[in-house]
């Protein structure tokens, strides 16, 4: 023990590690109405730490060539002590990781978190969303199943309906014509190398830009729930009166962390098949095409969307618009109120947009 006090005194003398801790403890003030939404930030980041762990332990004995990716997986479920878990928590969390985004981004919008001076800040989450939706996809085909192979045939083959540069971006997502072995070497460099190293640094400045600015004052239980800041000059949103982030938030945390870690062993246990379907016990192959093949849930809408329009570059069109109004949001919504409930029109476009998405995705599910 003595040994540790006298590294931390070490360390205190020459880089301030008590104050640091001091500051961000209970220095660092929390809205004094902050509710448990604001906690979703830190289970994203949990999700993501246990998402890169359990990735570098499948990495030990997962083998990225279309002739040995199967078996490796399959030795990884029967054959290593603990693979099977490992497996699944990777496979489960990356769906459960795209729910708490979507969730995390909900609250957000609703609580009008996204208005100046944060426009960054939701910009910035917004690229997040689209990076772990790729990272989710890139690594959806390397088991080398034949329900992952044909839902990133089926996935690659939506790009090829934009204008001009369609084929010629399908042909560098795949390394040719076809899905095949140049297709999982690109995916697993992007998965494993490219994806990560991404999102690690947009998330490094999405914190920053959160530290930067302090958080967001909850529009609820107040009298005047307005957007306070004026576009004059920069100004650190203080909370005068507030709660510190230690012990008082960070038993949120904790707890909004254990109700996730409570529902990822719940799917994990006993409804792995929903994340992880029969077909995914079976090898690819290229030459036998599945009568109901589909991507992922996340793209279920976007994929059903394509199938209304007589045209997909249509349909890629009108997906295109709606993306970029919702990444642009701040930009348009210059508004001060930030309570939903004073926000009518806001209140009906938005879960509007939210029921046909669902409806969307269900549709797309059982069609």
């Amino acid at each position: 023990m003595d040994f540790f006090k006298n590294l931390y005194d070490w360390i205190d003398v020459r880089l301030g590690m008590r104050e640091i801790v001091s500051e961000k403890r209970s220095g660092y003030l929390l809205p004094p109405n902050i509710n448990a939404w604001y906690s979703l930030g830190s289970v994203l980041l949990v999700i993501f730490s246990l998402q890169i762990v359990t990735g570098l332990l499948l990495m030990l004995y997962y083998v990225p060539d279309i002739d040995k990716a199967f078996t490796s997986v399959a030795f990884i479920m029967e054959e290593i002590p603990l693979g099977r878990l490992v497996r699944l928590f990777h496979a489960v969390g990356s769906s459960m990781m795209l729910m708490v985004l979507l969730l995390h981004m909900f609250s957000v919008l609703f609580m009008g978190s996204y208005k100046s001076p944060r426009e960054l800040h939701w910009l910035t989450g917004f690229i997040l969303l689209l990076l772990a939706m790729g990272i989710s996809l890139t690594g959806y085909l390397l088991p080398w199943n034949q329900l992952s192979f044909w839902a990133t045939t089926v996935a690659t083959d939506c790009v090829s309906s934009i204008p001009f540069v369609g084929k010629s971006l399908v042909e560098m997502l795949r390394g040719g014509k076809q899905v095949g072995i140049h297709t999982i070497g690109r995916f697993f460099t992007l998965h494993v190398g490219l994806l990560p190293a991404v999102i690690t640094i947009l998330i490094g400045v999405h914190l920053f830009l959160i530290q930067r600015t302090g958080v967001s004052t909850p529009p609820f239980g107040l009298d005047d729930s307005t957007n306070q800041w004026k576009n004059e000059k920069f100004v650190y949103e203080e909370h005068p009166g507030g709660i510190p982030f230690f012990p008082n938030f960070f038993l949120q945390d904790m707890i909004s962390i254990s109700l996730y870690f409570a529902c990822l062993f719940v799917f994990v246990f006993f409804f792995p098949n929903l994340f992880i379907p029969s077909t995914s016990y079976v090898p690819a192959n290229p030459l036998v095409t599945p009568s109901h093949i589909k991507p992922e849930w996340y793209f279920l809408a976007n994929y059903q969307t394509l199938k209304l329009f007589p045209s997909e570059i249509i349909g890629i069109t009108v997906q295109g618009v709606a993306m970029a109004f919702l990444a642009f949001l701040p930009f348009f919504d210059r508004g001060a109120e930030k309570h939903p409930l004073k926000r009518p029109v806001f209140i009906r476009c938005a879960i509007g947009g939210i029921l046909l998405w669902l409806g969307m995705t269900v549709w797309g599910y059982y069609s």
